[in-house]
């Protein structure tokens, strides 16, 4: 089955998701069963004809942030479309899944979706990693396709797929814009990607055979879309991408530049926070004081997510990170000092081809000596295709005995203790997966759990924090600093104290989040329909066991009218393309009715012309 050709030929195309009489210019694979719904079928004479934009789509997301947010823009294109969106797979018409193709457990979850979509007799649809980096796997024989940059052509792809036909869309054009419509699986976390694809060439990673080459949106296109979600009420903004770091060196500016420029749109209130993403060292280095002011920014959480891999200097040359130990060392060590309270993750992977004993010995060495908060551990998958997959592996019981092992060190650390009685200002953006308490993030990005009403989301809050657990902490509120807006962010919201103030300027400690950014460089890709507060092989110790539960995130606990857009699209997002078609059908009705009214004025005319006969010959 060829890729679907493009709808129009030429630079100039056609609004993402406009209906056309595709069938004329596209190639299609009609199944020899056509789909039949009974619910979404208007019985005609010749044929049944199923009505777009009626049925029921299940979104199932997989991997990193930069996933979640295609998702929220295929969902958002969709919902403009009028299809009903559903986190129920049993009762959808069709099944979109977005795949993510970092490690084997991610792809292996995938295949048995979609194996279960098959034996329902479920439409499917699969997006992101895998098929644009392994088109041609079996598990995808019978599905379509779309493509990780030709997300803005999803409502093209789920409608012949409802009509019986397989296609597939995967040449890759230009980078999606940034204006689509987009349905939030949290209204107050705008997920921004910044650029596609990476500079590097990893030996384990198949990211790059999916995302490709970088390519980066530019610095005006990123602010104003910045500008556009503040005002819709968004309180954080994730600066996303499989390398933020390396962020426009394909257009002639970097990431400070890009930071800065944002920081700019950012309200002097606090009340939208700024989190920027995963970056590797090589690309940081470069800016390191740069990058020190911008997390010295009160309106920036001081947290990076800074991927280290491996202590040994050997096992990262095999790898081919481009960078040495020494230089991640310098990396958060600079950081450190010039960011008071500042907060590093990192990654390690454990068991990489040729990993010898010492090289593992140096890996805890570098965990003990930082002791830092997160770190994401995880045993070596050898990804097809990729050069690490050809190495001679290391045993999979010294693999898992050396996990077991870094675990046990890591989760021996008390990052928190020490921080009883403190007071801090935090952010409130979701419910815990417990029901009960509400979720915000310190100005170090760390997890702080609360007990109040679901009115304070969107709100930001001193609180003293009460108890401290292993991978979070409990607080209190003290006192509410900018509330919520539904309709976005007041203008005359004010701090009331004097907690805005830079960072660099505070004498308050700082602390680390458990929920970094799980970008697809990383090697802990999560299913994230629950994000996790931390990535980790291994269990918690046995005194945290009753905060355990606590460690998800799940929004589709919040109440529905906080979770409407499940299952009523906002129309309010709908982008100008969109409108474009509802303009094309107000003409066409137009026509209908201009053409009515002429009909009767001839149909009158003829009347008085018979009568006006009639009575001149009288």
């Amino acid at each position: 089955m060829e890729d679907i050709e493009d709808l129009l030929a030429g630079d100039g195309g056609v609004a993402p998701g406009f209906r056309l009489p595709v069938t004329s210019v596209i190639g299609l694979n009609p199944k020899k069963k056509p789909i039949k719904s009974n619910r979404f079928l208007v019985q005609d004479p010749l044929q049944s004809i199923i009505i777009p934009g009626t049925q029921i789509i299940y979104i199932k997301t997989f991997g990193c942030s930069h996933n979640q947010s295609d998702s929220e823009y295929m969902a958002g294109q969709l919902a403009a479309y009028g299809y009903t969106l559903s986190d129920n797979p049993e009762e959808a018409d069709l099944w979109l899944i977005n795949t993510c193709t970092v490690k084997s457990p991610s792809q292996s979850a995938m295949d048995t979706l979609i194996s279960r979509g098959k034996s329902a007799n479920k439409p499917l649809v699969v997006a992101g990693c895998v098929p644009q980096g392994s088109r041609n796997i079996k598990e995808l024989e019978g599905v379509s396709i779309v493509g990780v940059q030709q997300i803005d052509r999803v409502v093209e792809v789920v409608e012949e797929t409802l009509k019986g036909h397989e296609v597939r869309l995967l040449n890759r054009k230009t980078l999606p814009a940034l204006d689509l419509p987009k349905v939030r699986k949290n209204k107050f976390v705008e997920i921004l990607p910044i650029n596609v694809g990476c500079l590097g060439a990893c030996t384990y990673c198949k990211t790059k055979h999916a995302r490709g080459h970088l390519g980066s949106y530019t610095v005006d296109s990123l602010v104003r879309r910045v500008k556009t979600v503040i005002s819709e009420g968004v309180r954080e903004i994730w600066i996303s991408s499989e390398d933020t770091g390396a962020y426009g060196r394909d257009i002639g500016v970097n990431l400070p530049i890009l930071l800065n420029a944002i920081i700019a749109e950012l309200p002097s209130t606090g009340s939208t926070m700024l989190r920027v993403g995963m970056t590797n060292p090589p690309y940081i280095l470069e800016h390191l004081k740069e990058i020190a002011e911008v997390l010295c920014h009160p309106c920036v959480y001081s947290f990076l997510h800074v991927p280290v891999q491996s202590g040994s200097n050997a096992v990262l040359t095999a790898m081919n990170r481009e960078y040495t130990v020494e230089e991640f060392r310098t990396v958060v060590d600079t950081l450190t000092k010039l960011v008071p309270g500042m907060q590093i993750a990192t990654d390690i992977i454990c068991g990489f081809p040729g990993e010898t004993e010492d090289d593992f010995c140096q890996t805890v060495e570098l965990i003990k000596d930082y002791k830092l908060a997160q770190v994401h551990i995880s045993q070596f998958y050898p990804r097809p295709g990729t050069p690490a997959a050809r190495m001679k592996k290391v045993p999979s019981a010294i693999v898992k005995k050396r996990s077991r092992e870094l675990t046990a060190v890591f989760e021996s650390f008390t990052p928190y203790n020490g921080m009883e009685g403190l007071e801090e200002r935090i952010w409130i953006t979701d419910v815990a997966a417990d029901g009960i308490h509400l979720v915000g993030h310190t100005k170090g990005y760390i997890q702080v759990l609360i007990t109040a009403s679901e009115s304070l989301l969107g709100a930001s809050a001193i609180v003293k924090i009460t108890s401290v657990g292993r991978w979070s902490v409990f607080g209190e509120v003290i006192e509410v600093l900018c509330h919520s807006s539904q309709d976005g962010p007041s203008s005359k919201e004010e701090p009331s104290d004097s907690r805005l103030s830079s960072c660099g300027a505070s004498d308050e400690p700082c602390a680390c989040s458990k929920e970094p950014e799980a970008c697809c460089n990383a090697v802990k890709c999560t299913d994230t329909s629950e994000v996790i507060a931390v990535a980790v092989n291994g269990n918690p110790g046995e005194d945290d066991k009753k905060h355990d539960a606590l460690r998800k995130r799940n929004s589709l606990l919040m109440k529905d009218s906080e979770n409407t857009v499940l299952r009523q699209p906002n129309l309010k997002e709908n982008s100008s393309k969109a409108r474009a078609s509802v303009a094309q059908w107000n003409f066409v009705d137009k026509s209908l009715i201009a053409g009515i009214f002429l009909s009767f004025l001839v149909a009158v005319a003829s009347v008085f012309q018979l009568w006006f006969r009639k009575v001149m010959s009288s």
